[in-house]
């Protein structure tokens, strides 16, 4: 009932023990707190929260544009609803360095299992698209070295995005990796590599796990989980999959009402009722104040 129960330290010293074991973690990209817990009930490993989906749920582009109060919010809204780690996309750290050792912490109070920054020019662009820009090597690594220095929880995961790949080609992306590395990052994430020796390369020249991007539509193939496993990745994100999944649901629902003028035609393909208010625990709130919720659940 309302909230997760496991605290947020204790998920982030289960998340980073099980990172540590070198099994392969999945992070679906939840767009809202009822679909990180459908993540949960799924049996994935974690949930990853996406600046492009905050960004769209706004109806805004991924250009920069949320502030760190937006982002924050939404996430600890997120990441309290679900028992799993919730890592979050804090784009460039919202600022400069001291802007980005707030960020830590404010996102630690939120109850965020981990962050990641990346090295972009503010305003920063989406990793898969063309005409990005990267901020020199020494910048990139004030922002990593203000992030670990301001973490008050040792197991608060510091993640370095780096999208230098598209810009400066695959050496360059391993070699700012490595420096990223040895300025405090616990893990990093390659954007838009090209195919899995890409990955495969990146995860072999670092002794700290490697994240997945398997964005549709980007620059990357979407491999599986599997392929990705053997091409030494430890993290795979589908980050703003299962939006594009609910809105493209929700066009064909409002063409269907134009052509049709009822729903009848799409019932298969909703939730239940019964089957939402099993998600949301319409039971354990009745159980606790059966005077204010008295009902009983049936299947229409």
């Amino acid at each position: 009932m309302l909230y997760a129960t496991t605290p947020a330290h204790e998920k982030r010293r289960l998340f980073r023990e099980r990172l540590a074991s070198g099994e392969l973690l999945r992070f679906p990209g939840a767009f809202n707190p009822l679909s990180a817990r459908l993540i949960e009930r799924k049996g994935f490993d974690g949930v990853y929260i996406s600046g492009a989906v905050l960004s769209a749920d706004l109806g805004l582009p991924d250009i920069g544009l949320t502030t760190l109060t937006e982002v924050a919010q939404r996430a600890g809204q997120i990441a309290r609803m679900t028992e799993l780690p919730a890592i979050v996309d804090a784009d460039t750290g919202f600022g400069e360095p001291m802007n980005v050792a707030r960020t830590v912490q404010t996102l630690e109070d939120a109850g965020l299992a981990g962050m990641h920054v990346e090295d972009q020019v503010n305003p920063k662009r989406c990793g898969h698209l063309d005409g990005k820009e990267v901020v020199d090597e020494p910048t990139a690594l004030k922002r990593v070295r203000a992030a670990v220095d301001a973490r008050r929880d040792e197991n608060f995961l510091i993640m370095a995005r780096t999208d230098i790949r598209a810009v400066a080609g695959l050496d360059a992306a391993i070699d700012r990796a490595r420096a990223l590395v040895d300025a405090g990052a616990d893990a990093i994430f390659p954007e838009a590599m090209r195919d899995l020796s890409e990955f495969a390369a990146v995860a072999a020249a670092l002794d700290v796990p490697v994240l997945a991007n398997m964005t549709e539509f980007g620059k990357s193939e979407l491999f599986t989980v599997d392929a990705l496993r053997d091409a030494g990745v430890r993290m795979v994100i589908w980050p703003v999959s299962l939006l594009r999944m609910a809105m493209g649901a929700a066009e064909r629902a409002l063409d269907t009402l134009t052509d049709e003028g009822n729903l009848v035609s799409q019932l298969d393909a909703m939730q239940h009722r019964a089957d939402l208010y099993d998600l949301i625990d319409y039971q354990g709130y009745s159980r606790f104040d059966a005077g204010v919720y008295d009902f009983t659940i049936t299947k229409e």
